[in-house]
């Protein structure tokens, strides 16, 4: 079964936009996992644009006393120096002890992330902050462009656990309505998801993906372990309410 993790950038986006505590982050990740999510994933940015590290810390401590079976993902730029109200990823992940930790190469100029590592030439860099990662007790997982083979057997060797393909270009194959187009994106995501499995390597996909993109991933990829989706769902919530979006996507992401 593949797991929903929920990611709640978009909820700290609202909250930010007019300052003070809500939308309540804390409520909103409690209403998730009471709707059955397996996941909680955040994505602090050095620019605090959205979730910031009292959010991470705050999200860590709610989900370690009331909700341990679920997991708590980080993603991140493991390269991005610390500044005045981020003390870094590594730091971050040093204090909180997330279950998984996603590295994303994305800068502050980037409205969202748009693309994976390029292992092949960053894998020098990223192999002791794995270990370090993996040292403080967080599986591993790095985003990778769907279509990316070359670098996965380099991923596994420096002790990555897992590869996070980013799934928006497939997204946007599937909105364009040209099935050549559809089947081309979703081929390029298959194919990476297999080469990963043959070297032990577990899947997770994200990036826009939603209530109707999902099922054909997961019926494509029965094996993902893992999809991250926050965007598409918190849209949705707007109209159909948090709780009962979280049970639609659940329901999504189940095999057929």
């Amino acid at each position: 079964m593949t797991a929903l993790s929920v990611n709640l950038n978009k909820i700290a986006v609202l909250r930010n936009s007019r300052g003070g505590e809500f939308p309540d982050i804390l409520k909103a990740a409690r209403t998730c996992f009471q709707a059955g999510c397996q996941g909680i994933t955040v994505h602090p940015r050095p620019d605090a644009r959205h979730v910031r590290a009292d959010d991470v810390r705050a999200l860590a401590g709610l989900l370690t006393q009331t909700a341990p079976a679920v997991e708590f993902n980080i993603e991140g730029n493991p390269f991005a120096p610390p500044r005045e109200g981020y003390p870094g990823l590594l730091a971050l992940v040093e204090e909180t002890r997330p279950a998984q930790c996603t590295l994303v190469p994305d800068s502050d100029g980037q409205l969202t992330s748009d693309h994976g590592f390029d292992l092949a030439r960053d894998a020098q860099r990223l192999a002791p902050l794995v270990a370090q990662l993996k040292a403080l007790g967080s599986r591993v997982s790095v985003f990778v462009d769907a279509g990316e083979l070359d670098g996965l057997a380099i991923a596994r060797q420096i002790g990555i656990d897992r590869i996070e393909i980013y799934t928006g270009p497939f997204a946007e194959a599937v909105l364009a309505s040209d099935p050549a187009l559809r089947e081309q994106a979703l081929a390029a995501c298959v194919a990476t998801a297999t080469a990963a499995r043959e070297l032990g390597l577990a899947v997770n996909a994200g990036h826009d993906l939603d209530l109707h993109n999902l099922p054909l991933l997961v019926a494509a990829i029965p094996w993902l372990a893992e999809v991250s989706i926050g965007h598409a769902l918190i849209d949705d919530a707007l109209y159909l309410g948090l709780e009962a979006t979280v049970k639609a996507y659940l329901q999504a992401a189940a095999p057929v």
